[in-house]
């Protein structure tokens, strides 16, 4: 954990760049209408560069959303749709529809203490990854809100993001990301997915919360 203290420090900082514009939720709710499409649909499907469940951004982290569409529009996470999306967003567009979905579709239930524990080979592997150092207890409890809320989401978006900060030289997908990119790497892609597959399994604050786009301003 010493080694990516440095690190560390400079993605909060960025985050907190990010999240220099206060949100509104209101006015978020009203700025929605781009995100629905998918992320207003449960069980849609992606199918670029590879078929995944889109994650559940509802009960989100209100900096990690914003990091994240910052991150798509300067190009550092690589996805054609996201990128002309995030990069038509000022930064109070941002702000706002970052508020809206971290609270949205109400207050999570209480995270519970315990969680199913992972077979002694996975533990293995997460512990290698230093894992629960930013995501926090349970991977629901980051160590600052610049990071994500990882426990329940989708496994099949999970191992699609691990292997995505694996990949160089792409124009269009990967993700630029210095931490990521080394807790990734001394992992196969099999060893990625049985991660992935055990982190999506457990209990979550997330949820994706069907949406019309004729009334994006419903909750």
């Amino acid at each position: 954990m010493k080694k990516l203290l440095p690190l560390v420090l400079f993605i909060v900082a960025a985050a907190a760049h990010a999240q220099g514009v206060k949100g509104n939720v209101a006015d978020g709710q009203k700025k929605v209408a781009m995100c629905i499409g998918c992320h207003g649909m449960p069980g849609y499907q992606a199918t670029f560069p590879e078929v995944y469940k889109v994650p559940m951004i509802s009960g989100q982290n209100e900096k990690f959303i914003a990091a994240s569409l910052v991150a798509y529009a300067k190009g550092e996470r690589r996805h054609p749709s996201m990128r002309a999306i995030a990069g038509s967003m000022s930064e109070q567009d941002i702000a706002d529809v970052s508020a809206f979905y971290a609270q949205h579709g109400g207050a999570p239930a209480p995270a519970p203490e315990q969680v199913p524990a992972p077979s002694p080979a996975v533990a293995a592997l997460l512990t290698k990854g230093a894992c629960v150092s930013c995501h926090g207890a349970n991977y629901s409890k980051p160590i600052d809100g610049a990071y994500p809320k990882i426990a329940g989401q989708h496994a099949d978006y999970l191992y699609f993001s691990l292997k995505a900060y694996k990949t160089e030289g792409q124009a269009t997908h990967g993700r630029g990301n210095a931490i990521m990119a080394a807790q990734v790497k001394p992992f196969s892609n099999a060893e990625l997915k049985a991660m992935a597959q055990y982190i999506g399994s457990l209990p979550t604050e997330l949820k994706t919360v069907r949406q019309s786009p004729f009334h994006s301003t419903s909750h």
